[in-house]
């Protein structure tokens, strides 16, 4: 163990994760990791047990990297993925011609290629074609889905609305995502209809329903195939990690690519 770390001590544990719950063609494959807390699989400590697959949030790097290392086999990933540096924006890459990127979503053509974005209370958002052959991963905070981070996504498939299906992976739930009438007033300016996404819980503050946020944005795209949305973060203490929870904590990963469809 040149490392010093863990090395080997959960190898034999599985990764529980969750599978995309929608109706893409068979070669599509998408999921969201979870914490992994009872499940015996992952090696960081504390604030950041077990899978924490982040980098960015001083978790030991050894650790995040044997995590890495578990999900790749584990799901038998054909790729690394295309690890992302987030920065609540709109920036989308090319998951097939880059390493690394400063973005917040990225996207492929090319099969086998992983797109992977990191949440803990923010919004994983993947999307798929209905041939199977386009895959786009975003993370959307607040400021991002404010920011057209899922337009911008949506655009880089250049598909027609009614070819797409979206998966909303584990995110805050509506009755913990509490933000103020400034927030509030970014989504109703850009869209009257988001008022019915939040309630009024105290003057001045107001529970937010990231989940229907997102979909009537993707309505307004013409994109009604909309999936997933059953999860808060927040809650599920055990499944998930959360930053308004939390603070200091680890980051859960979504994922997907495509691989070569079976012939028929």
């Amino acid at each position: 163990m040149s490392t010093g770390n863990k090395t080997g001590m959960h190898s034999e544990g599985r990764i529980d994760v969750i599978a995309a719950d929608w109706p893409a063609p068979e070669n599509i494959h998408a999921v969201s990791t979870t914490r992994n807390l009872h499940q015996g699989a992952g090696v960081s400590e504390g604030r950041y047990a077990c899978l924490n697959l982040a980098l960015h949030v001083e978790d030991k790097p050894a650790y995040v990297e044997e995590n890495r290392q578990l999900l790749k086999q584990q799901l038998q990933l054909p790729q690394e993925p295309l690890w992302l540096e987030q920065v609540h924006g709109n920036e989308v890459v090319d998951a097939s011609s880059s390493l690394t990127a400063c973005a917040d979503a990225s996207f492929s053509f090319e099969k086998n290629r992983v797109c992977a974005v990191m949440t803990a209370d923010c919004l994983p958002v993947l999307i798929c074609n209905r041939e199977g052959n386009k895959v786009s991963a975003a993370h959307a905070g607040w400021r991002g889905l404010a920011g057209g981070g899922i337009e911008a996504s949506i655009r880089s498939l250049e598909e027609k609305p009614e070819n797409l299906l979206v998966w909303l992976g584990p995110a805050i739930g509506p009755q913990a995502f509490e933000v103020g009438e400034d927030v509030r007033q970014v989504f109703i300016d850009d869209l009257a209809q988001c008022d019915r996404a939040f309630k009024e819980n105290r003057p001045g503050h107001y529970l937010a329903d990231i989940y229907q946020l997102a979909r009537l944005r993707l309505k307004r795209l013409g994109i009604e195939a909309v999936y997933g949305g059953k999860y808060c973060t927040y809650t599920d203490a055990d499944r998930f990690y959360s930053f308004r929870r939390d603070g200091t904590t680890g980051r859960q990963a979504s994922l997907i690519w495509f691989s070569e469809r079976s012939a028929k």
